[in-house]
């Protein structure tokens, strides 16, 4: 969902978090978000989410960040969940090449239920483990360039990577909706405020803080 707004933010952009169960997701989320990281993380339930703003471009963005669920059995209820979505990070465990291996099957599951113009990131997760590391970083960066994604190690555990995954999934929208604004503007000879792009469903439901690094 991409909202424009005209108080507390200018623009609202919905990010789901997609890949197996275990690759880090939810730590992920919560490093971002809450600057907090959990050893013992249970599995995801289905769908959850929390935000944070941050300025792009001299605009107040709030992202609205969805972690889904990666086990099988929720795949119907999650599915769902991809409308609206005008970004996605697609994470894998870079120490299971299993993991790795699936990423297309994401790919096509996102596909064929996200927009077409979503903006896909490839994040290769624990990247603090890379005497365990079983996809090296080359992989990883082939497939993004073959699939057209944006490309990026992480680690939910120290931190690395994980500000600048988002700053650049969020600039990457940001054009993207001020591209589509730019043409509305230009077909239509202007575009009110207020107007909706691509809008949603703003469903609330909130993450439970975990444990405080």
């Amino acid at each position: 969902m991409a909202y424009r707004v005209d108080h507390e933010y200018d623009y609202l952009f919905k990010i789901v978090l997609i890949g197996d169960s275990g690759v880090g997701k939810s730590n992920i989320l919560s490093r971002f978000t809450r600057n907090e990281f959990c050893l013992e993380s249970k599995s995801t339930i289905g769908v959850e989410f929390a935000t944070r703003t941050l300025q792009v471009e001299g605009k107040v963005v709030k992202a609205q960040i969805w972690d889904t669920a990666g086990q099988e059995r929720y795949r119907a209820i999650t599915s769902a969940y991809y409308r609206g979505a005008v970004g996605a990070l697609l994470v894998y465990d870079l120490t299971k090449k299993q993991s790795f291996d699936n990423v297309n099957r994401w790919l096509h599951e996102l596909r064929d239920h996200a927009d077409s113009n979503i903006v896909i990131m490839l994040v290769g997760n624990k990247s603090d483990l890379r005497h365990l590391r079983g996809v090296t970083e080359q992989e990883g960066q082939f497939l993004a360039e073959r699939e057209e994604l944006v490309f990026l190690e992480t680690s939910a555990l120290d931190s690395t990577n994980v500000d600048k995954a988002f700053q650049t999934i969020l600039l990457d929208i940001y054009q993207v909706i001020s591209k589509k604004t730019l043409a509305a503007q230009q077909a239509s000879g202007s575009l009110p405020q207020g107007t909706n792009i691509n809008v949603g469903t703003n469903n609330n439901f909130n993450k439970k803080p975990c444990c405080s690094t």
